[in-house]
């Protein structure tokens, strides 16, 4: 006589909990851009405010320091805008650049006769870069919350680039 045994699955399977766990990790493209956005941004911001503190401590033109508290200023309120928006919708920002660091290590490495230029062509870099990200996103969004950002920021940022400009050119 032969027996045979058949042994049910123990694993069921619920077609509403699988679909629920899909949703939940999945994203959609615009997520992904602005994820990147808040992520970059935010980056940039802290490396303007670190180099916007070397500034104050290291330049010796009254100018540039005066700029550097107005930038840096500024720089935390984006900086708190922009990770107050992010934690909504919860993405955690974490710092992952690395060229950012390097430019921080040429502005404490610069001597005194080099600094402000130094100093103005790194600031120029970033803010076109921080420029570029605000104009990026505001094509790629509906969100109203990131456009008012975009909207109240980008021009502060395109004036701050020009003065960057102008003393640029009046110390060359």
């Amino acid at each position: 006589m032969i027996i045979i045994v058949c042994v049910a699955s123990c694993k069921k399977t619920n077609p509403i909990e699988n679909s629920l766990k899909n949703e939940a990790f999945t994203k959609t493209e615009k997520e992904e851009i602005e994820a990147f956005f808040f992520i970059a941004t935010a980056n940039v911001s802290k490396s303007i405010i670190s180099k916007s503190e070397i500034a104050q401590q290291k330049s010796s033109d009254f100018t540039i320091q005066e700029l550097s508290k107005k930038i840096e200023s500024e720089q935390t309120e984006i900086l708190q805008e922009v990770s107050k928006m992010a934690n909504q919708k919860l993405i955690i920002i974490t710092e992952i650049n690395a060229t950012h660091k390097r430019d921080l290590y040429d502005l404490i490495d610069a001597t005194n006769t080099d600094f402000n230029k130094t100093y103005l062509n790194s600031m120029i870099t970033s803010l076109k870069e921080q420029i570029g990200l605000f104009e990026s996103i505001s094509k790629e969004t509906n969100d109203k919350a990131i456009l008012k950002l975009v909207l109240h920021y980008l021009p502060e940022q395109y004036q701050i680039l020009r003065e960057m400009q102008r003393i640029s050119n009046e110390i060359n």
